[in-house]
């Protein structure tokens, strides 16, 4: 059997810079896919898809709403040619209903220990509409290293340089944002995978640098540390999203090999100048994750913001208008409000106004979208913040002796020009 795996493409947000990640959902995904099946993956930000190739079976793994109309319109090429299509992934679960309307099957929830009944069924002609395991999460023993051998490694680097691989070390969240759908997705339960597991994984990716894509690595304080005295030995370079404001903590996450931390800046308060200077103190990068449009925040709160930003020399920032993805508390809010203006999901990117603000209108906030990021990067393009993060990471891998060239040509960020040359 052979079994075509797809990654649609979806709309990136303007300012940002153009770069693509290797997926994480997919190459999870294929690790459940019986080892006798044909697996074939394509990811549509780095190569066109071939829809003459033969399939037995199309599965479309969808990570974003912005993302599954595009999944759709994939869909409906296929099942033109009578091939079946089965959809999954977390922007799936997000959409669940409006994309039974396209598939011949869709998969909710997380695959380990399932997917081969997928496979029986279609054997037997007795695809199911829905296989629905929301809430009903396998064993996290189950959890095996993803299945990377699927990535075409050459389409992932950018202007020469290798970019990171991803990975997890836990699901779940017992935190509930008011923007995140996490709970719904992956329950409020903190499921660690076992260390030992999670570096053996580690230490079968071909890649020094990582980044762990747990929704919050601070959910337990004693499993964090135990995890960064693991990490130490394997002198990995990293990236994650929050980690604890422990002294402890912070060091043993520098010492394990922390590069830069993705942290939430939602006001311009002395605790986020402090827990940013005590990241940098530790030669860890900060990258501001940054929602406007918030009920409290006016004109003037956004620029203050910005300028704040500025003044506690933040590494890098990514700015995103707030945004009512379905299931989510603040869709919830919103939609009693009668303030959604627009379900068209493929507006669904963090930079589009698709709900009236509190304070201003969606035309102002939306120019205030781009004031932030033209403010903030007025100096210093985001593409030279970048390399000279990248700069960064490559001196502390030179330093330990595991720095390595993947492309063929070697090269190196001009940090003055802006630009990548020959080494």
């Amino acid at each position: 059997m052979k079994i075509k795996l797809i990654y649609p493409k979806w709309p990136k947000l303007q300012r940002q810079t153009d770069f693509h990640l290797p997926p994480h959902g997919p190459v999870c995904f294929a690790a459940t896919v019986p080892g006798d099946i044909e697996l074939t993956f394509t990811d549509e930000h780095v190569e066109a898809i071939d829809f003459d190739a033969h399939a037995d079976l199309v599965a479309i793994s969808c990570m974003l709403t912005c993302q599954i109309s595009r999944g759709w319109e994939i869909a409906g090429i296929y099942r033109a040619k009578g091939i079946p299509v089965i959809f999954g992934g977390i922007g799936t679960q997000l959409h669940a209903e409006e994309t039974m309307q396209h598939a011949d099957s869709v998969f909710l929830g997380e695959a380990e220990g399932r997917f081969g009944q997928i496979i029986t069924d279609l054997n037997n002609g007795n695809l199911q509409k829905v296989y629905d395991y929301k809430n009903n999460f396998p064993d996290i023993n189950l959890v095996g290293p993803a299945r990377r051998g699927i990535l075409n490694r050459e389409l992932y680097n950018y202007r020469g340089v290798q970019m990171v691989d991803l990975i997890h070390a836990s699901r779940g969240c017992r935190f509930n944002c008011f923007p995140c759908c996490t709970p719904f997705l992956g329950g409020n339960e903190f499921r660690p995978r076992p260390i030992d597991d999670v570096l053996r994984e580690i230490e079968s990716i071909n890649n020094n640098r990582l980044f762990f894509v747990d929704n919050s690595m601070s959910q337990n304080d004693q499993w964090e540390k135990d995890l960064f005295k693991a990490l130490i030995p394997l002198k990995k370079k990293w990236v994650c999203h929050p980690i604890k404001d422990n002294d402890e903590i912070l060091d043993l996450a520098a010492e394990a090999g922390c590069w830069y931390v993705y942290q939430a800046i939602f006001d311009t308060s002395d605790h986020i100048r402090k827990r940013v200077k005590r990241l940098q103190e530790r030669g860890i990068g900060v990258e501001g994750t940054i929602i406007l449009g918030t009920d409290d925040q006016s004109e003037d709160d956004i620029k203050r913001l910005v300028d704040f930003l500025l003044e506690i020399n933040l590494d890098l920032a990514e700015f995103t208008i707030l945004t009512p993805f379905p299931h989510t508390p603040i869709r919830e809010t919103l939609a009693q409000q009668g303030r959604i203006l627009s379900n068209d999901w493929n507006r669904y990117t963090g930079g589009e106004v698709v709900y009236q603000p509190a304070k201003m209108s969606p035309s102002k906030l939306q120019d205030l979208y781009y004031y932030a990021w033209d403010r903030f990067y007025s100096d210093s393009s985001q593409n030279l913040k970048m390399a000279k993060l990248f700069l960064k990471v490559i001196e502390k891998e030179k330093a330990d002796g595991t720095y390595q060239h993947t492309s063929p040509v070697r090269r190196k960020w001009d940090v003055n020009k802006d630009v990548v040359s020959p080494e």
